[in-house]
């Protein structure tokens, strides 16, 4: 993705506060690990040219990186109203993928159709360790389907995602990322030149960070 493109999302991002960077109050995430950086991509929703300009990104990646792409799928839940804009204006099928198959009915993972062999992008909306993206492209294998790949809005970067998406063979494309983020935020005046070294070395070490 460019450059440019990965500016103008980190800046949208920090505009509506769908990221909130704290290098001197770190949040506290659920696994106890200290951040300096809290995301909630879901606000992108509310905006509708800020939306629009997600899903023109990831429809520009997926023509590019992925032609032959046969339906979109969304991660549930923050995944799925992007892949709805994404197919719309590709005019691709869409289908999204649960978290786990549902206990009753017809116990689906995967809502929509899918054929055998559909050739598929995920659409997610933020990479961490890269997990659960993982995870719902496993599910589309398990069903017969064949992941060309995963795009995301944003990815913090971190090393060992990077090395989980490799294993798995999976590619990934992301609209901004990290360190697009973080320069964008001391050229709009959110962070200070000398937070820079505290949140890269989060990125590099989150388990020690601000301990």
């Amino acid at each position: 993705m460019s450059a440019a493109l990965a500016q103008q999302i980190a800046r949208y991002l920090l505009q509506i506060r769908a990221v909130s960077l704290r290098p001197d109050e770190p949040f506290t995430w659920t696994s106890g690990i200290k951040s300096p950086i809290y995301c909630d991509n879901r606000l992108t929703m509310s905006f509708p040219k800020i939306r629009d300009a997600i899903a023109e990104g990831f429809s520009e990646v997926i023509k590019t990186h992925f032609p032959n792409v046969d339906a979109v799928a969304g991660t549930a839940t923050a995944g799925i109203p992007h892949a709805a804009w994404v197919a719309q204006k590709l005019e691709s099928p869409m289908i999204y993928i649960r978290d786990k198959a549902k206990g009753h009915g017809k116990q689906n993972q995967i809502e929509g159709l899918m054929n055998q062999g559909d050739r598929v992008v995920v659409i997610e909306d933020l990479i961490s360790t890269g997990g659960s993206s993982i995870k719902a492209a496993n599910a589309v294998r398990e069903a017969g389907g064949i992941v060309l790949g995963i795009v995301a809005i944003f990815t913090y970067e971190f090393d060992d995602a990077h090395q989980a998406f490799a294993d798995a063979g999976i590619p990934l494309f992301t609209l901004s990322n990290y360190r697009a983020l973080i320069e964008e935020a001391l050229h709009m005046g959110y962070i200070e030149k000398d937070a820079i070294e505290k949140l890269e070395a989060w990125r590099l070490d989150r388990k020690s960070f601000g301990n």
